[in-house]
């Protein structure tokens, strides 16, 4: 159920430093998507590492869907919007994903998954971001938890703003998820025409917004639809206010940064070379994502 909230006025709105437009890509089987945040983006916004935005009504967009695959050394934050998506993973779990749903996945020491599309017809939409883990937690054990959409915290402002918190606190509602290390703010704001909205976070992480629907203004600049803004690391900022003149859609994250090397390949993400080709030597030699 959504409280009503008057949200904590922001003194000094961060600015969009940034444009990025996302790139046309193919991930799993052969599932269309949308890389909104890329690999050469991941120093930038760390503790970030990607960011994919899936958005289709045709079946053979999205029926192939991921089977098995590998991770480790990171977490995997997947957000439906609409749509339903079957997760299965090698330590025995099994979830479904629905609309408005969350699954939170820690990848760690190693897991393998898959995601398969339980439907054949209809809109299939969604974001998966990559969220980083730090070099002592990188191989802890995998876990996730699948987070329904009634058990997503909402707020609701004067303005008629709709929020939804999936992780960190926003405007004093602490979201579903929190993370020590890298204190991720993840919220999904949907503005009527004609309304703003402003959110606190500290001016020492990283942020940025992307619209999915409508587009919105930020300090003078507008962010269009399909659009990320990287938001400006203003040392005075605390915070960003977003106005919309036609209603709109938009996601914000930010995070604090971790400041360590970041070496990625594939599905894999440590700190050094020689941790990554373990992973690959564990993963080809059958002991990745075997319990103990």
């Amino acid at each position: 159920m959504s409280q009503a909230i008057n949200p904590a006025v922001v003194a000094q709105s961060r600015t969009i430093e940034h444009i990025i437009t996302g790139v046309a890509t193919s991930d799993g089987a052969g599932v269309k998507l949308t890389r909104v945040l890329t690999q050469n983006l991941q120093r930038r916004l760390d503790p970030f590492l990607m960011l994919d935005n899936f958005r289709s009504d045709d079946p053979d967009d999205y029926i192939a869907g991921f089977p098995d695959h590998p991770h480790r050394g990171f977490e995997t934050v997947t957000y439906m919007i609409a749509g339903r998506m079957r997760h299965r993973d090698s330590a025995g779990h099994e979830g479904l994903l629905q609309n408005g749903g969350v699954q939170w996945m820690t990848a760690g020491r190693g897991i393998i998954h898959s995601e398969m599309p339980e439907q054949e017809n209809g809109v299939m939409e969604g974001f998966q971001l990559w969220l980083n883990l730090p070099a002592r937690r990188k191989m802890i054990p995998a876990w996730y938890r699948d987070i329904p959409r009634e058990e997503i915290p909402e707020y609701v402002t004067a303005e008629g703003v709709k929020v939804r918190v999936i992780a960190g606190a926003s405007n004093s509602v602490a979201g579903a998820m929190t993370r020590e290390d890298t204190e991720p703010l993840y919220i999904d704001i949907e503005l009527p025409a004609g309304s703003s909205f402003s959110t606190a976070f500290p001016a020492t992480h990283n942020a940025f917004v992307h619209v999915y629907r409508g587009t919105v203004t930020i300090e003078g600049k507008t962010l269009g639809e399909s659009r990320m803004g990287i938001l400006a690391n203003t040392p005075q900022a605390d915070g960003v206010t977003l106005s919309a003149t036609v209603p709109a859609r938009a996601i914000l994250i930010s995070g604090k940064p971790l400041g360590e090397p970041i070496m990625q390949h594939g599905p894999f993400v440590m700190n050094t070379k020689e941790e990554i080709y373990q992973a690959i030597t564990d993963y080809q030699e059958g002991r990745l994502g075997v319990a103990g």
